[in-house]
């Protein structure tokens, strides 16, 4: 070899060693700088993707392992190592794998064509991953505590997806407040109520009165969200004052709606069945919620953690649903349930007809009677020292 081509090597770059045919050219070139410079990250993983290619798979994952000694949460590492037990056919590391680099991707709009097709399968693969997790652990699970009551058991499963990474954890993020030591609980069990049972006994009726008032063309129902001018409209901006999510009140601030009660004798009975929080000019509340065809309620949160919500279903078409933190549920006509509205929920209606709930604020079953007094007298406190002679209604 002359001087020439000596000095030529010299400066060559690995880039220009594998354009001219010469992979293991390029490789000794990377071998010498990182000789030279053991902390470089991008010369590892120039060094990591070359043996791969040349089919050095175990000193590929060698010099990975080199580069995230030096940055553990490097990304283009992370989903080599991962495409790696993929290709494999190592399932379960290449799930966890792709996990750890799916938590550090850039955007999806920073990424070149090669690496966000990487991602994608990176996400297909974790996604199967997280299923065959959950499914096995679940599984294993039932056989041997299958005849736990049902409630405990879904508690756990929801653990279980927890634990997987299927299911995130959410807490409550009540926008006014907060009362501490209460769990956060997304949907409660129905046992818990006594007096639940007895509510959707009534949804004959409760459903007969609204269709009469729908069908005899009244029709009071006004937007829910009514922020004022110059309030921050952030998620609401779609939906304020707009009649696509409307509600007609049954109480509010406390008291019944007197012109509406009329219609609703048998529903006003039937909500008297609730435990409902008393905080005059605030609560009780209860209201029909009517939501138009292609409507979504964006995520929120409620006002309070002291009460939750009882929902029941009365006009429900397909396509409807209804999500509070890492649960969705598809509501059924007369079955009634409880959740925590501090939890961030939303709801949606893709059908092309109306949706209609009943909905109510119920006591927090986890407040003691003297908390509940006290919390009642509180509010009460608040607006007497800020003068606040109108009606604040604790909106649902």
């Amino acid at each position: 070899m002359t001087d020439a081509d000596i000095e030529r090597e010299a400066e060559m770059t690995p880039l220009q060693a594998i354009a001219s045919g010469d992979p293991s050219r390029a490789l000794k070139i990377l071998e010498r700088a990182l000789d030279v410079d053991p902390d470089n990250l991008v010369a590892w993983l120039s060094y990591a993707g070359l043996l791969r290619t040349t089919g050095q798979v175990d000193a590929a994952l060698q010099a990975i392992a080199q580069g995230l000694r030096i940055e553990p949460r490097s990304f283009h590492a992370l989903l080599m190592k991962g495409s790696i037990f993929d290709a494999q056919g190592r399932f379960a590391e290449a799930g966890r794998t792709y996990a750890l680099a799916l938590l550090f991707a850039p955007r999806d709009a920073e990424l070149d064509r090669p690496t966000l097709a990487a991602v994608s399968r990176a996400r297909a693969q974790y996604a199967s991953y997280i299923d065959a997790f959950s499914a096995d652990v679940r599984a294993s699970m039932l056989a041997r505590f299958g005849t736990a009551p049902e409630g405990r058991r879904r508690r756990f499963d929801h653990f279980v997806d927890i634990v997987s990474g299927k299911s995130r954890v959410y807490g409550q993020q009540p926008s006014d407040f907060h009362f501490p030591g209460l769990r956060a609980i997304e949907f409660y069990d129905n046992d818990e109520f006594p007096w639940l049972a007895g509510v959707e006994s009534c949804f004959a009726d409760i459903l007969e009165e609204l269709q009469v008032y729908l069908s005899g063309g009244a029709d009071d129902f006004a937007p829910y969200v009514q922020l004022p001018v110059g309030a921050p409209v952030d998620q609401w901006a779609d939906l304020n004052h707009s009649p696509a999510w409307s509600s007609l009140f049954l109480k509010k601030n406390g008291r019944v709606v007197e012109e509406t009660a009329r219609w609703f004798p048998k529903t006003l009975k039937a909500l008297s069945l609730i435990p409902q929080p008393v905080a005059p000019n605030r609560s009780p509340v209860a209201m029909f919620s009517a939501l138009r065809p292609h409507t979504a309620i964006p995520p929120h949160h409620g006002v309070t953690n002291t009460r939750v919500v009882l929902h029941l279903p009365l006009i429900v078409p397909d396509n409807c649903g209804f999500r509070v933190g890492s649960e969705t549920r598809r509501w059924t006509p007369g079955k009634a349930w409880v959740f925590d509205d501090t939890i961030e929920h939303e709801a949606w209606n893709n059908s092309d007809d109306l949706r209609v709930i009943l909905i109510a604020d119920v006591w927090s079953p986890q407040l003691s009677q003297d908390e509940r007094a006290m919390y009642g007298a509180l509010l009460q406190a608040i607006d007497e020292f800020h003068g606040d002679s109108e009606a604040y209604s604790e909106s649902l």
